[in-house]
């Protein structure tokens, strides 16, 4: 089932209307590889694009898997900065089942960054439905650092890559940086597997939420139903 949701206010872009086409994966999981490529994601067991009347800033990315010593993402010295404030993490590969310390970590992350949106007011219902409902092959990575949590990311698995649906994190850990390391880590994990890309969302050039994004190379973004290079 394809449709059209009403508009509602941008989450990103202040005084812009966002409207999104939505496809139910429910029954019809194996179409998500052919939205994907099309520029869509998913959330719970919806793929959806923006369709907004008078915007087209959300650009769908992707970066090529790559861990610095093999696959084709290169890391700067910032990247590697990164890296190496990281180096005491432990991580850990887990079935996208909710957890309560999981939802707890999402709260914080929610309260100190995004306090005044929709997913803020998510309670453990809602919470175990976006990690749990979907009908793809779908994972989550947890990092710790010792026995505290310090991160989580929700990853589909698709034929060409990985595709970060979610990913949250301690935010008085800002120092090091952690959503770029999931990212960076994400491209590892990629590679290690033998997959291509890692995608990661929309770009949107003028929300600082969104385009730390382009710090990664060689990107590209969908354009009129094409991947190109990102400049």
């Amino acid at each position: 089932m394809t449709r059209t949701t009403r508009p509602f206010p941008c989450s990103y872009i202040k005084g812009q209307v966002e409207q999104r086409l939505i496809v139910d994966l429910s029954t019809r999981p194996e179409a998500h590889e052919t939205l994907a490529k099309a520029g869509f994601r998913r959330m719970d067991h919806w793929a959806y694009r923006p369709i907004c009347a008078h915007c087209q800033a959300c650009q769908a990315i992707r970066i090529p898997a790559g861990d610095g010593t093999g696959g084709a993402l290169q890391l700067t010295r910032g990247h590697k900065r990164i890296l190496r404030k990281n180096t005491q993490l432990t991580r850990e590969i887990l079935p996208n089942h909710p957890r309560e310390d999981h939802f707890a970590l999402f709260q914080t992350y929610q309260a100190s960054r995004h306090g005044n949106g929709e997913m803020a007011r998510m309670d453990y219902e809602h919470f175990a439905l976006m990690i749990g409902s979907s009908p793809l092959d779908t994972i989550l990575v947890e990092y710790k650092d010792g026995d505290r949590l310090f991160g989580v990311v929700l990853i589909d698995l698709q034929q060409d890559g990985l595709s970060m649906v979610y990913s949250f994190f301690d935010p008085t850990e800002s120092a090091r940086s952690p959503g770029r390391f999931l990212i960076l880590d994400t491209a590892a994990i990629a590679y290690m597997l033998g997959f291509k890309y890692v995608y990661l969302g929309y770009y949107i050039r003028d929300s600082h939420k969104m385009n730390y994004k382009a710090q990664f190379a060689p990107a590209e973004i969908m354009h009129r139903g094409k991947w190109i290079p990102f400049e």
